[in-house]
C-alpha cells in the first residue's frame, strides 16, 4: 500500500503547509519589481523636485515679464477658479460634518469639546486634505495631460532649442499656482463649513451662542496650527504640482501613453499626500 502524503494525515491545518511551503517564484519576482520600480521612480522624482527648487531659487527673476504672468495664471487656475466648488463643498461639509458634530456633542453634554473636535479633524486634518484632493481632480489631471501632449508633440524640445529651459517656462509657475491655491482654498473651505457648521447647529435649535461656539474655536486654536496648516497646504500644493508635471515631462510620452501617465500620476500624488499627512499627524502629537 502506497503511504499516505503528510497533509492529508491532518487535514484540519492546510494553513501550516503553506506557511511552510516557499512562495511561487511569480509573486516573489512581481514583489521584487514593483519595489524596484518604486524606488527608482521616487529617485527621479526626487531628482526632478530638487531641479525645480534651484530653478525656482536662482531663475525667479529671470523673465519675469513672462514667466510672472504665468505664475498669476496658475494661480487663478488653481485657486480663483475653484472657488464655486470649494464654496459648495464647505457648506455641504459645514451641514453633514460640523453641524451634526455640534448637536450630538451638545446633547450629551460634552459642549466643552466642541473646539477642541472641530479643530483636530477638520482644521487639522479634512480641510486641507479635501481642498487638495480638489485640485488634484481639477488642476492635477489637466496638467499631466497638458504637460503630456505637449512632450508627445515634441514641443519641450522645441523650447529647449530656442534657449528656453522648460522647468522654468513649464512646470515652476505650476508649483507656485497650485501651492499658493491649496493654501487659500484651505482657508476658504475651513471658514465656509465653520460658519455653515452654525447654521446647521442654529436651524437644530441647539443651545450654543455665535460667542460661545467661536470662543471654544479661538480657544482650541494655537499659532503652531496657522503655521501647520500653512506649512501642510502648501507643500500638498508643491507635491502636486511635482508629481503631476513629472509624469508629464520627465520621459518621452506617445499621445496613447497620455492616460495612462495620468492615471499613475493621480495615485502617486493621493499616496504622497496621504503620507505627507501622516507625518504632519506625528508632529501634532508631539506638540
Amino acid at each position: 500500500m502506497p503511504a499516505v502524503p503528510p497533509l492529508s494525515r491532518n487535514k484540519g491545518l492546510p494553513w501550516q503547509a503553506m506557511l511552510q511551503s516557499p512562495l511561487p517564484r511569480s509573486y516573489t519576482d512581481f514583489v521584487g519589481q514593483w519595489m524596484l520600480r518604486w524606488i527608482d521612480a521616487s529617485h527621479k522624482m526626487l531628482a526632478f523636485a530638487l531641479i525645480t527648487l534651484g530653478v525656482l531659487a536662482t531663475k525667479f527673476k529671470t523673465a519675469s515679464a513672462v514667466v510672472h504672468p504665468l505664475i498669476f495664471e496658475q494661480i487663478a487656475r488653481a485657486g480663483l477658479g475653484m472657488l464655486p466648488m470649494i464654496g459648495f463643498l464647505a457648506a455641504a461639509l459645514g451641514f453633514v460634518v460640523i453641524g451634526q458634530t455640534v448637536a450630538i456633542l451638545t446633547k450629551v453634554g460634552a459642549q466643552d469639546l466642541i473646539g477642541t473636535v472641530m479643530v483636530t479633524v477638520f482644521v487639522r486634518e479634512l480641510g486641507p486634505l479635501i481642498a487638495a484632493m480638489v485640485v488634484l481632480l481639477r488642476v492635477g489631471t489637466a496638467t499631466v495631460i497638458e504637460l503630456g501632449m505637449t512632450r508627445a508633440l515634441g514641443e519641450v524640445e522645441a523650447l529647449e532649442a530656442l534657449g528656453i529651459d522648460p522647468i522654468h517656462y513649464l512646470v515652476v509657475p505650476r508649483v507656485l499656482g497650485m501651492a499658493i491655491g491649496v493654501l487659500t482654498l484651505s482657508s476658504y473651505l475651513i471658514l465656509g463649513a465653520v460658519f455653515s457648521g452654525y447654521l446647521f447647529a442654529f436651524l437644530q435649535d441647539v443651545p450654543l451662542t455665535p460667542g460661545e461656539y467661536f470662543r471654544q474655536l479661538a480657544l482650541a486654536l494655537t499659532w503652531q496650527d496657522f503655521a501647520l496648516l500653512a506649512l501642510k497646504t502648501m507643500a500638498f500644493g508643491g507635491i502636486l504640482a511635482v508629481v503631476t508635471c513629472f509624469h508629464g515631462l520627465a520621459q518621452p510620452l506617445l499621445l496613447a501613453e497620455v492616460s495612462s501617465a495620468t492615471t499613475r500620476a493621480l495615485v502617486t500624488s493621493l499616496i504622497a499626500c496621504v503620507a505627507l499627512d501622516a507625518l504632519f499627524i506625528v508632529v501634532y502629537l508631539l506638540m
